[in-house]
């Protein structure tokens, strides 16, 4: 089958910068897994500084950047937008986020008659109303019914999403786990040099954050949990702006891009830490298990669907002093053992292969024909 012959599949999102999180790093794993196993052409369209690009690459619409909005840009020519979404002629058009790229999505959707799909990443609903009350979260689940009821199909990365969802009254629903690569995230790339780098003994018990600094990440509990430690303990958090040691037990290192140092850097470490309380799925968590590092998260959220005590541990959440006794709990345990068993969990059922699979099989029956390439070991994992 040509290029020219073959199915066209596009994914069209404004979460996408240079230092944004999951859904940059599910659509750039999508788009080097499909050319590797695929049937298919797959386009990626993202806002950028100027509009440019090529079909079966990354096509770039120009698009400013929000004031105070951490390098996101949002698209402000809306009929070009759809414009060029049209003109790229795809056969399934998928859209990562549900403002305007996703609205522009379902519609030129619509006029090619061709299947669409949203990817519901985040709880917009939880996110709204926990912030601005009840009356911001009925106007968010309006706005969101309104908004999905354009598409074929709503595609979310855990069941706490897939529930969100259907209680408010939106259908088409199906979990489509997130996945990572485990040849890259996986335990022997990790090194005691790390500590040495950091100035830190080699009984350090070293401890790792890894993500955006936002708000919703609650920072603040970490590094409040850290001190409450005390020695030996040493938080490492990775996704700050640049290095630096705020305190005598904190270290922040800079966001980063590539994926096999921040799978050094995970598996370096003993243990991830995770103070979310509204995470959606928890890739980070996902590459610390691959990594075979144990997981502490809060019991709130998706993360306790992939984190619980054969891999870590779920704490109550009352706040750092639950952290800081579920981390004593895994050093009183078995981190090894826990690490482990959490490697063997992400192969058994979260790789990309598994992840991708499943989705491409989904792809597949909305467009009526098969799209993964032959490959024996995919369809034996699938």
């Amino acid at each position: 089958m040509t290029p020219a012959e073959s199915p066209h599949l596009l994914d069209a999102t404004m979460f996408f910068t240079p230092t944004s999180g999951g859904v940059r790093r599910y659509l750039l794993a999508k788009h080097e897994w499909l050319g590797r196993h695929a049937q298919v052409t797959h386009t990626l369209v993202v806002p950028g500084d100027v509009s440019g690009g090529t079909v079966g690459d990354v096509v770039e619409f120009a698009s400013p950047l929000i004031p105070f909005g951490a390098g996101y840009r949002c698209p402000w020519r809306l009929g070009a937008l759809r414009k060029l979404l049209i003109a790229l002629r795809p056969d399934l058009i998928e859209a990562a986020d549900p403002y305007a790229v996703g609205w522009q999505a379902a519609r030129a959707a619509a006029t090619l008659q061709v299947p669409s799909v949203a990817f519901c990443h985040s709880d917009l609903i939880g996110l709204i109303g926990g912030r601005w009350g009840r009356t911001a979260g009925a106007l968010s689940t309006r706005y969101l019914r309104a908004l999905y009821r354009q598409f074929d199909a709503v595609l979310v990365p855990s069941r706490l999403v897939a529930d969100r969802l259907r209680a408010v009254g939106i259908e088409h629903i199906t979990v489509q786990p997130l996945g990572v690569d485990a040849a890259i995230f996986r335990p022997d790339s990790g090194s005691q040099r790390l500590r040495a780098s950091l100035g830190l003994p080699r009984t350090t018990r070293l401890l790792a954050f890894a993500g955006r600094l936002a708000p919703e990440k609650n920072l603040g509990e970490l590094e409040t949990m850290v001190e409450r430690l005390g020695d030996p303990y040493h938080l490492l958090i990775i996704g700050g702006p640049e290095a630096k040691r705020p305190s005598p037990r904190i270290t922040i290192l800079p966001y980063q891009r590539e994926p096999a140092r921040l799978a050094a850097w995970l598996a370096s470490v003993d243990v991830i830490v995770h103070a979310g309380r509204a995470e959606t799925f928890g890739l980070v968590a996902l590459e610390a298990l691959a990594c075979g590092k144990p997981v502490v998260v809060y019991d709130a959220g998706a993360l306790p669907e992939i984190v619980d005590r054969q891999v870590g541990a779920v704490a109550p959440c009352r706040g750092p002093r639950a952290l800081a006794d579920a981390v004593v709990d895994v050093f009183e345990r078995d981190p090894e053992a826990l690490g482990a068993e959490g490697r063997r969990r992400v192969l058994a059922g979260y790789t990309w292969d598994r992840a991708l699979t499943r989705e491409l099989v989904f792809y597949a029956g909305l467009l009526k024909r098969p799209l993964l390439a032959p490959d024996g070991a995919l369809e034996a994992a699938w």
